[in-house]
C-alpha cells in the first residue's frame, strides 16, 4: 500500500477536528474523502501534505513514517498538494508558478520534459506562459494549480476541493483531468463537496462526518446506503 494512514488525531490548539481516522491509498488509484463543510476533510488532507502534525496515529508513505519527517520533506518523499484556493503568486507569470514545482534537485533536472507534460495537458497555458497568474480564469489557474503539483514528479498528488469557485462548465473538464494523472500512473487522493463528480471517477471512498469516518467502500455501494443518498444527493 502506497499510503496508510491508522488512528489519525489532529486538532488547532486544543480543538480537535480529526478523530481515529484511518485511510489507504494504493499506487495508481484515486480514493475520495467526501463530506459536508466542517467535516474535517481540509484537515485531514493538510496533515497528510505535512502542513498539520499528526497528534496521534501512524502515517506511512511507501514504508516511511511521516509522523517524523519535517513539512518541507513531504514533496522529495513524492508527496505533492493542489490546496483548496489554488494558492498561485498572482504577479509571477504562469510559467513561473510552474518552476515552483520542481525546486527539488531530482524534479529540476527533469524540469523540461515535466513541462512539456503539463503543456500537454492544459494546452492553453503553454499559449498562456508569459502571462500573469493573476489574470487567468478560475479554471486556468486551477490547471496552474495542478501542472505546479505534476511538476514535482510525484508519486501521489493530493487535491483539496478541485471545484471550488468554478463555472459549471469547466468543472467536468477538470475531474477529466484528475483521472488522468491517475491514468498517467499518479495516485490520487481526492477531498471533494461534490459527491457525484468525485465519486464518479474514484476507485473508492470514504466518507468524513464530524471528524470521523462514518463510511466507506466502493462508490456504486455508498450511493446505494440511504444514509448518503439523503444527505448528498437529496434523495
Amino acid at each position: 500500500m502506497l499510503l496508510e494512514a491508522r488512528g489519525l488525531h489532529i486538532g488547532y490548539g486544543d480543538a480537535p477536528a480529526v478523530w481515529d481516522v484511518s485511510l489507504e491509498v494504493d499506487a495508481g488509484e484515486i480514493v475520495a474523502v467526501i463530506g459536508p463543510n466542517g467535516a474535517g476533510k481540509t484537515t485531514l488532507i493538510n496533515a497528510i501534505a505535512g502542513l498539520l502534525r499528526c497528534r496521534q496515529g501512524d502515517f506511512r508513505f511507501d514504508g516511511t513514517d511521516m509522523t517524523s519527517v519535517p513539512a518541507h520533506g513531504y514533496c522529495g518523499h513524492g508527496i505533492a498538494l493542489v490546496p483548496e484556493g489554488r494558492r498561485l503568486f498572482a504577479k509571477m507569470s504562469v510559467e513561473e508558478n510552474l518552476e515552483l514545482g520542481c525546486y527539488l534537485p531530482a524534479a529540476r533536472a527533469g524540469r523540461a520534459p515535466s513541462l512539456e507534460r503539463v503543456y500537454g495537458l492544459f494546452p492553453i497555458l503553454r499559449d498562456k506562459r508569459g502571462q500573469l497568474a493573476g489574470e487567468l480564469s478560475g479554471g486556468q489557474q486551477q490547471m496552474v494549480a495542478i501542472g505546479r503539483a505534476l511538476m514535482a514528479t510525484p508519486r501521489i498528488v493530493l487535491f483539496d476541493e478541485p471545484s471550488l469557485g468554478l463555472a459549471p462548465t469547466v468543472v467536468d473538464g477538470m475531474f477529466d483531468i484528475i483521472a488522468r494523472v491517475r491514468d498517467d500512473g499518479v495516485a490520487v487522493l481526492l477531498v471533494e463537496q461534490n459527491v457525484l463528480k468525485a465519486l464518479d471517477i474514484a476507485d473508492r471512498a470514504y466518507v468524513l462526518e464530524q471528524g470521523r469516518i462514518v463510511a466507506e467502500g466502493l462508490p456504486d455501494v455508498l450511493l446505494k446506503q440511504p444514509h448518503i443518498r439523503e444527505a448528498y444527493l437529496g434523495v
